[in-house]
Parts: C-alpha cells; structure tokens; sequence
C-alpha cells in the first residue's frame, strides 16, 4: 500500500480515463495524497501562429477544473497542471514531492516508440520510486 501516489494524466484517446483511478483505489492507504498531474508540453512556434492568443490559459483552466474534480474523490486529492516535456517533468515532480508511486498509462508501443521511448517507458527507466503502468 502506497501513502503518496502520482497519476499522470494524459488528454488524448489513447490513454484510459478511468482505469488509473481505480488502481489508485486499490494501492492508496486510507488518508494516501493521490495527485493528478498533467504536464502541458510547448507547443511549436508554427502552430501557436495558428491558435487563439488566451488557447494555453483557456487550456490550463480546463484542464485544472476537470483533474480538480477527479480529485476530490479522494481524501487526500490534489490537482496540479505544470509545464515541461512529460517524462522528465513527471519524474522530477515525483522526486521532488516524496512520491512512491507512479500508476501511468500507457499507449500499445508503435515502431516510433521503440526508437525514441514513451513517456512511460521513460518513467519506468528513471524512476526511483515504484511504477504501475496500464495498458
């Protein structure tokens, strides 16, 4: 049983919505801090031309609201939205806040990842705290 998990949360189809949820229920002591964090990567300088100038605080608020929600059905529930490349910015999260559990999910690897990695397989390599990773 863990005392303080992190759920990454990814917001695309890939990636189960629910399933880490109910991991997190059966791993969490009683009173665990379970923290949802999605990490809001740069967008390129060629694709930014073409959004709205408020999208990225549009986006954060949203994104903010919905994890803010997930949260509060736990006792020890934090939403929490940074900036950064997603492996590395989890993983210094994780260091940084006595995290010792990561529950992740993870996509099927394709050609692609197996050269450059996926976020999960990038934290399961670093991590120095335990990792469940879903598929």
């Amino acid at each position: 049983m863990y005392n303080n998990i992190l759920v990454p949360v990814a917001y695309d189809h890939e990636h189960p919505d629910t399933q880490p949820l109910e991991v997190v229920r059966l791993l969490a002591n009683p009173g665990a801090r379970v923290t949802l964090l999605h990490v809001m990567d740069e967008l390129p300088g060629y694709a930014i031309s073409y959004m709205p100038e408020d999208f990225r605080i549009k986006a954060r608020e949203a994104i903010y609201r919905d994890l803010d929600t997930r949260a509060g059905e736990f006792p020890g529930g934090e939403a929490r939205v940074i900036d950064g490349r997603p492996g590395s910015a989890i993983l210094d999260y994780a260091g940084e806040n006595g995290v010792d559990l990561i529950v992740i999910a993870s996509h099927r690897p394709g050609v692609r990842d197996y050269f450059l990695g996926s976020t999960a397989a990038r934290v399961v390599r670093h991590a120095e705290c335990a990792v469940h990773v879903l598929r």
